[in-house]
């Protein structure tokens, strides 16, 4: 290792505890004070506790950020941009909100492959919000995601995708922004899409092609 002479990481930990308020994990300032004078690099981490302290996660990555994956982006997500990756995936225990998935469609701009992993209903929908774009997002994986998500990311009026081909979505949440296959078809990023993974079996309604004229 004396010869090494750059380190690009991104190293993400998950720590926790059976106790109660026993979880001490550091602050971004003692980790940015540890990598001081080590590396050339710019060394980003955030820092995420729950609410009772018995869970934590760290994640620290030199930036500019030079992997195409993501995993795991959560609220305590730190800004900047990331032109090389393509796969994120997003989990967190707390709603993930409108602002947030703007911040990602500005900062993730080549994003290709998006899995939403959150069950926590958004809290705040009432708010009008600038329609999204995420330009050369060909899979969008809804399975373990809240149906405000599902109405969020696949409602024209929302959010613009012009190049999804995958969609993967539970079937409940298809019926229920859908009211049942009864809405207009033509309201929903569907016209382009190549497979649909329902996570069970179904029969197909009579106007399923108005939905998915490519399925």
């Amino acid at each position: 290792m004396t010869r090494l002479n750059k380190f690009t990481f991104s190293i993400k930990t998950r720590v926790s505890s059976i106790y109660r308020n026993l979880l001490e994990l550091p602050t971004n300032e003692d980790i940015q004070r540890s990598f001081m004078g080590r590396y050339n690099q710019q060394v980003v981490s955030y820092v995420q506790n729950n609410s009772m302290k018995t869970e934590g996660k760290c994640h620290i990555y030199t930036f500019p950020y030079e992997f195409e994956y993501f995993y795991h982006l959560d609220n305590s997500f730190q800004r900047g941009m990331f032109h090389k990756v393509r796969y994120l995936t997003m989990y967190d225990r707390i709603a993930f909100e409108h602002k947030l998935f703007q911040i990602i469609s500005e900062e993730f701009p080549f994003l290709e492959f998006l899995y939403i992993l959150n069950p926590y209903p958004m809290q705040d929908k009432q708010s009008l919000f600038t329609l999204l774009t995420f330009p050369y997002l060909t899979l969008l994986d809804l399975k373990c995601a809240h149906v405000d998500y599902a109405e969020l990311f696949l409602l024209k009026k929302n959010l613009h995708l012009p190049c999804l081909l995958n969609l993967a979505i539970k079937y409940e949440s298809l019926t229920m922004i859908t009211n049942n296959f009864t809405n207009n078809g033509t309201h929903f990023n569907f016209e382009r899409l190549k497979s649909l993974d329902v996570c069970q079996s179904f029969v197909r309604p009579k106007n399923f092609r108005q939905y998915f004229p490519f399925l």
